[in-house]
């Protein structure tokens, strides 16, 4: 998903009406630029009303199923986390609703490492004006695991707790089956003891909570920080009242797996953080924050926030420029157009750890997927369930891709070229080793090969979807669809554009045979990306099809492991470079860009601080507007 999806990352990047757009074929239609320089007023109307401009609405409200970061912006503003990061420092880990960020020093973690005790703050309110418990903490993290909702993000709670990815897995190791279709078809004696393995887990000891960890997983606290939606700490008693789940031992399978629509939290919220949800606004396409004036740190300077979802970049320039909006999502495609403009601050070169990548269905339906794979033969009319799951077809994607026009060009040079599914930002990347690069006559060398010669004879056609909007991933399609179509005149790619919550919708269904996906790290490490693109039971595991769950879980699952688990760097760096030479001998995917961060604003906002852990783009309680 886009997007920290965050998650899974969702980079809404922007296609700009009514202004010259670059494609990979130059400017498409004349610019229009009557009003791109006229004076903004300069003149603050509301101090205290803060109006955000985006697009893609989220996903859901609820933290267990939230992976996109349009979720994350929001959840974000509402809820607290044990942890944060000290003026967006990834070094620097500070308590919130705990009291302490637990050590081997101060005693709070065990020598093993693998218990940790985290003690929780008193007198934090929730918005429905009840205190926080340490019950609250332990329902939360439970409430998570139980419900478990395929391709979220509560994999990071099952493994460093339980050394399994997810429920499934844990269902196993009691004597259960892995693979059922309904959770009610297992033993219920088999659930309870599934059941007991977590509440192990997670417990209650006077005013703390502690997690009993299945082994030492140093990046634990991280999990639970700030910019972690899914650690998000939920009220109990609140969750309870409005349908959820009780806590009881027995009735926990209820709520395993349920679509987005059921959960409670879809389009609710209750949290203890500074901002209070008052409406969500889904034909409009707004959203409307109010302050929680017994926020436990003080409240915000902002009373409202509106966060809006407008795909059409004009209008959101122009009501920057005018002073309607105080900050806006800009791509990088148009920042200059908004340099020197009288009034606007662009924040440029921000870190940010992630990478964006076009991914591939290995096992592409064709049942109700006839608009976008065309007959589902390979007969030059549309492709196989199995296009992508012949590697010379996935080799030739990868050389026909032209990154460094890319980089320079789309991405305006913000940013590095991917040298594989670790950013180059972090350790073990794969930077220096071997990697696609853009080159024509080897693309069309795979081509050939791909299908033993029958698809260079025959051809193909093919849609590839983006969210629109998101200028970027159209013209990283436009890319590849003018490269491929010139090898070939049997090669036919169709780009087009579709709304955010549909792209999502088959994306969640395994529908789409090729999407871009953005990933923003979870937590700083090289792990949360190959367990995320690599891994049987990642995040894009899901929505790749079952070729590539067996590729990944027969050549990446152990290697993966073992590299988290390693006791030295130097251990570490040795599989890490096999899991790097594997990725490119498979060409699971074609990461292409590890971009850089910017944010545009009205010169007048103050106080924003930058942390790469966030999805969030910006943190409300941080944020007031000068007045002259």
């Amino acid at each position: 998903m886009n997007s920290r999806l965050r998650t899974v990352l969702v980079l809404l990047l922007v296609l700009a009406v009514g202004f010259a757009v670059y494609s990979y074929f130059g400017p498409k239609d004349d610019a229009e630029k009557d009003d791109q320089d006229r004076a903004p007023s300069g003149v603050v109307t509301d101090p205290k009303t803060f109006v955000y401009i985006s697009i893609g609405e989220p996903d859901t409200l609820d933290p267990a199923f939230a992976y996109d970061t349009a979720s994350g912006e929001i959840i974000h503003q509402v809820y607290d986390n044990l942890f944060d990061y000290e003026d967006g420092d990834l070094d620097k880990l500070v308590p919130r609703l705990a009291t302490e960020v637990p050590t081997v020093e101060n005693g709070l973690i065990s020598d093993d490492g693998r218990t940790i005790k985290v003690p929780i703050r008193k007198g934090v309110k929730f918005h429905s004006g009840n205190e926080l418990t340490p019950e609250d903490v332990e329902y939360t993290i439970e409430r998570a695991m139980i419900s478990d909702p395929v391709g979220g993000p509560i994999w990071m709670f099952f493994e460093p707790l339980l050394g399994v990815q997810n429920m499934r897995q844990l269902i196993a190791t009691v004597g259960g089956p892995e693979n059922f279709s309904d959770i009610n078809e297992v033993d219920p004696a088999i659930r309870r003891a599934a059941f007991d393995k977590i509440d192990a887990a997670v417990e209650v000891e006077g005013d703390a909570v502690v997690f009993n960890l299945a082994g030492p997983y140093p990046p634990f606290l991280q999990i639970l920080a700030k910019g972690g939606s899914w650690a998000s700490i939920l009220e109990k008693a609140w969750m309870v009242e409005n349908g959820d789940w009780d806590g009881n031992p027995d009735t926990w399978a209820k709520w395993y797996d349920p679509t987005k629509e059921e959960m409670t939290l879809y389009q609710k919220a209750n949290g203890t953080g500074p901002f209070k949800l008052q409406a969500w606004d889904r034909s409009g396409g707004q959203i409307v924050l109010k302050r929680f004036d017994d926020y436990f740190r003080g409240p915000a300077e902002l009373e409202t926030v509106f966060v809006k979802y407008i795909e059409e970049y004009n209008t959101r320039q122009l009501m920057l420029q005018s002073g309607d909006a105080d900050a806006i999502y800009a791509d990088v495609q148009y920042l200059d157009q908004l340099r020197g403009v009288e009034g606007i601050r662009i924040l440029e070169g921000l870190e940010q750890i992630s990478n964006t990548v076009l991914l591939y269905n290995f096992t592409i339906p064709y049942e109700g997927n006839e608009d976008i794979v065309g007959s589902g033969k390979l007969d030059g009319n549309g492709i196989p369930s199995d296009f992508f799951a012949e590697i010379n077809v996935r080799k030739a994607f990868n050389y026909a891709f032209d990154y460094e026009r890319y980089l320079n060009e789309v991405a305006n040079g913000a940013g590095t070229i991917s040298t594989g599914f670790i950013p180059n930002s972090l350790p073990f990347s794969n930077e220096g080793g071997e990697w696609y690069y853009h080159d024509l006559e080897l693309a069309e060398q795979h081509f050939r090969q791909a299908f033993d010669g029958e698809l260079w004879e025959k051809g193909f056609k093919l849609t590839v979807l983006y969210n629109t909007g998101n200028n970027a991933r159209k013209t990283a399609a436009e890319i590849l669809e003018y490269n491929i179509e010139s090898i070939n005149p049997k090669f036919q790619i169709e780009v087009q554009g579709m709304q955010w919550a549909t792209y999502l919708g088959k994306l969640d269904a395994g529908t789409l045979p090729v999407f871009f996906m953005g990933w923003l790290a979870d937590f700083p490490d090289a792990h949360n990306f190959v367990d995320a693109y690599l891994r049987s039971t990642g995040a894009f595991a899901g929505y790749c099809g079952e070729g590539l769950v067996e590729l990944t879980k027969a050549e990446f699952d152990d290697l993966v492991a073992q590299a988290m688990q390693a006791p030295t760097s130097e251990e570490r760096a040795t599989l890490y470079k096999e899991i790097n030479r594997k990725a490119y001998e498979y060409a699971i995917a074609l990461p292409y860009i590890d971009p850089a961060d910017h944010r545009v604003m009205r010169d007048w906002v103050e106080g924003f601080v930058h942390c790469p852990a966030y999805s969030a783009k910006y943190d409300f309680y941080s944020l007031s507007k000068q007045v002259d």
